[in-house]
């Protein structure tokens, strides 16, 4: 192998697009005429397998698991108050789908605070739904990764924060 692998088999990292997955293989093959190095990783998730040539695993932003830094700061964004902008909804949830493809811990963790609802609040709509919960599921599934847990778990832990934050943003707008 030419490039050097930064990442070896058995390692989590995180591929923005599909958030984290396990490096299962590191594979050498042919393909139409050059040799390409690549990493086999493994969303188990979505039960899919994704091959990624070495040269292009920064390119795409694929990336360790983030630090304990930059997971405090995640956990202490769910904290803060939720920032709604009054734009149409189409365009912010393009923003919101931005952020959790972005990969940024940070950032996702942002679109969770924001859509979250507690319990007495009214509904949210299918599409805040569904975009909540995969920013939350993806937030859940790095933190699972990172605090040696499970999916559900650390989304218990995630919901819990939000649920003790939250109130106090919504009764003010009463």
């Amino acid at each position: 192998m030419t490039t050097e692998a930064i990442f070896d088999v058995g390692d989590y990292v995180v591929y923005p697009k599909h958030g984290v997955g396990r490096v299962i293989e590191l594979q050498n093959e042919e393909i139409a005429g050059m040799q390409l190095e690549l990493y086999v990783l493994r969303f188990e998730k979505e039960k899919m397998t994704l091959r990624v040539p070495f040269n292009k695993a920064e390119g795409v932003g694929m990336r360790k698991l983030s630090s304990d830094k930059t997971l405090k700061e995640a956990m202490h964004t769910l904290k803060g108050k939720p920032r709604v902008k009054r734009t149409m909804w189409s365009r912010r949830a393009q923003e919101y789908e931005a952020k959790i493809n972005s990969g940024d811990l940070v950032a996702i963790a942002e679109v969770t605070r924001d859509l979250f609802r507690p319990a007495d609040q009214p509904e949210q709509s299918y599409s805040e739904r569904q975009i909540f919960e995969a920013a939350s599921s993806r937030l859940a599934r790095e933190l699972a990764a990172m605090e040696k847990t499970d999916e559900p778990a650390a989304l218990d832990k995630i919901l819990e924060i939000l649920n003790i934050a939250a109130p106090q943003y919504y009764d003010q707008a009463e």
